[in-house]
């Protein structure tokens, strides 16, 4: 009998240290719904090569995040244009900042003009030679390579190579046109003598000056073409309005602050502004000048 109590003790207080080790009940709760964040992609065209793109257009990515609440905003690079077209007219983009061309493209595939980058001034072609290379005027290409971004660059692109036109070259014809994939790409073809000219925009050029100044000493820009309206910002249709008209006020607001021009500098710009799609029919207007004279582009 006393065998049986020990053992009836044992597997009570068995009983117990096993109840006391267990770990009480927690409710759990849903995540309200104000805390709730909604991811947005924003893509930006190839103005430079993806790791320079991230140190240029990264800052301003985190203004977003920092200023919008439930919000959070996720800056996707591209590797050339051909990438970044395939992306945008896709829809994967919630918002980009497309060049001028590429912002009339979009409307046909669900984006709308919110805003543009400032400066329309900067927005022109340039073309460089190096300074050693003999080329005098333009009748001197002929024969030649000429290099370029990409065949969707605007001013990087086609409004060289309507300057070209126009003063005598037939660049279906006449040059051997390379599209190298980036702006620097184009620069740094006309350093190393790969081409006897490379068409760019100021912007591009103006970084490699002053971060490349012994390569640039050795070039100049020979050319430059008209300006025309500056890239677009755009956002997809579906993207809330309270959320685009938080990303405009935020955008056009950093010119205002001291942090925010420092951020614009190295972009570099003094400004963003108010953009609607109507604020690009110049533009619809120059592609279908170009695509009649120089050569079809999609539209």
């Amino acid at each position: 009998m006393q065998n049986y109590w020990m053992a009836l003790l044992v597997a009570l207080l068995a009983a117990a240290c096993g109840k006391s080790e267990e770990v009480p009940y927690q409710p759990t709760f849903s995540q309200p719904a104000s805390a709730v964040v909604k991811e947005y992609v924003v893509g930006i065209h190839p103005l430079h090569n993806p790791a320079r793109l991230f140190e240029v257009y990264g800052p301003i990515i985190d203004t977003l995040n920092a200023a919008i609440p439930g919000t959070h905003f996720q800056l996707e690079a591209s590797r050339n244009y051909e990438e970044f077209d395939k992306k945008l007219y896709s829809g994967h983009f919630d918002i980009a900042m497309p060049n001028p061309y590429q912002t009339v493209r979009s409307l046909k595939f669900g984006y709308r003009v919110f805003g543009k980058m400032g400066d329309d001034e900067d927005f022109r072609g340039i073309i460089l030679v190096r300074k050693d290379s003999g080329i005098r005027s333009v009748a001197d290409l002929k024969g030649k390579k000429v290099s370029y971004p990409a065949l969707t660059a605007l001013a990087a692109t086609m409004m060289p190579q309507y300057y070209l036109h126009t003063h005598g070259i037939d660049v279906n014809r006449d040059i051997e046109n390379r599209y190298v994939g980036s702006q620097e790409s184009s620069i740094m073809n006309v350093y190393l003598g790969e081409v006897a000219a490379g068409a760019t925009w100021p912007v591009p050029w103006k970084a490699f000056v002053k971060e490349h100044p012994e390569q640039a000493a050795q070039m100049e820009v020979k050319w430059q073409t008209e300006a025309l309206l500056n890239n677009g910002w755009v956002a997809r249709a579906d993207v809330p309005t309270e959320v685009v008209d938080k990303v405009a006020k935020t955008l056009f607001a950093l010119n205002s602050s001291e942090s925010g021009r420092k951020i614009l500098e190295r972009l570099p710009i003094s400004r963003f502004e108010l953009a609607s799609n109507a604020t690009y029919q110049p533009v619809v207007d120059y592609l279908d000048r170009f695509s009649r004279t120089v050569r079809p582009i999609e539209r």
